[in-house]
């Protein structure tokens, strides 16, 4: 159980990285400080340096390094507005919490799933490019209605991309780093590729996951299967999946890439079968307000002195 030292009458002060998630951090209460800096700006001065927790902006941005860290030596938590935590894992100091925002991008980013696997399903980009060269080509794509779908990754996506899935009949099956009842172990993937219509990647970035779609995971997929992946470009081996969608033995939609951004004159851009999108998923509006309830409830969490949520434990 994590809490805060903080003191009753202490001002929390709070590095944040825009205008409008300061006025949100401000609102909880009287006793916070919110101030715009992060490692792009250098070392925090004055009452910045007086900080207890940093949220970093969600995309882009420098990494901290040590004298950005140097200058914070009451820093506790770092807040993050993403559910992914790779790029911070193992680069901060000791004594230093990691909390991600889970749930913030879990709605989106499912739906994201559910949009791209129907569309590729049936075929859609096809049929848009048939229509910006006006040619009317009819054609029988598959469907997502009673597919194989093999989710790998059982967590809060995973478990929204189900619910979602369930109007469709598929026959379901969950994959997860241990199995437990109604999740089957990681280490079950042989068995359960040659039998999974569509295959869906929802695992953090681990040194367990990365690069855990390799030649032989994609060639245990049967032919005409559909790789979709909404976790990050890193879990897949690029090379093996351009050399298997250019046979045009599986089809992919790929919401990330590695690497990313995709350079222009990267093969994957013209791999048949493929339906790309630049990193998207979670990139709604509501999406924005989720993240910033997520700060703003572990700011409330550390003023009444409770139990920080979503804590990142090390990968």
């Amino acid at each position: 159980m994590t809490i805060l030292d903080l003191a009753p009458d202490e001002t929390l002060h709070v590095l944040v990285p825009s205008r409008g998630l300061a006025a949100a951090v401000e609102s909880v209460s009287p006793r916070v400080r919110a101030h715009r800096t992060g490692p792009d700006d250098g070392p925090p001065e004055g009452g910045a340096a007086l900080a207890r927790m940093w949220v970093p902006r969600s995309v882009g941005g420098r990494l901290p390094d040590d004298a950005f860290f140097a200058a914070l030596p009451r820093l506790q938590v770092v807040q993050l507005l993403t559910a992914g935590a790779e790029r911070f894992v193992g680069r901060l100091p000791e004594g230093v919490l990691l909390c991600n925002a889970r749930g913030a991008h879990t709605p989106s980013t499912a739906e994201w799933v559910l949009a791209a696997t129907l569309a590729a399903q049936r075929g859609l980009p096809s049929f848009v490019r048939e229509q910006d060269a006006r040619r009317w080509s009819a054609a029988t794509h598959r469907s997502l209605v009673g597919a194989r779908v093999l989710v790998v990754g059982a967590g809060d996506i995973g478990r929204a991309v189900g619910r979602m899935l369930a109007g469709f009949d598929v026959q379901l099956t969950y994959v997860a780093r241990t199995a437990r009842e109604g999740v089957e172990a990681i280490d079950d993937l042989p068995a359960l590729l040659p039998h999974a219509d569509v295959v869906v990647l929802l695992v953090p970035v681990t040194p367990q996951t990365t690069g855990l779609v390799d030649a032989g995971f994609l060639a245990a997929m049967p032919d005409g299967a559909l790789l979709v992946n909404a976790a990050r470009g890193v879990v897949v081996d690029t090379d093996a999946l351009v050399a298997e969608l250019s046979t045009g033995r599986l089809r992919a939609a790929l919401d990330v890439t590695d690497p990313e951004p995709l350079p222009a004159e990267h093969p994957l851009w013209s791999a048949p079968g493929l339906l790309l999108t630049p990193h998207v998923g979670g990139a709604v509006p509501a999406t924005n307000e989720r993240a910033a309830e997520a700060v703003t409830a572990q700011v409330r969490r550390v003023l009444a002195g409770e139990p920080l949520q979503n804590v990142v434990g090390d990968y």
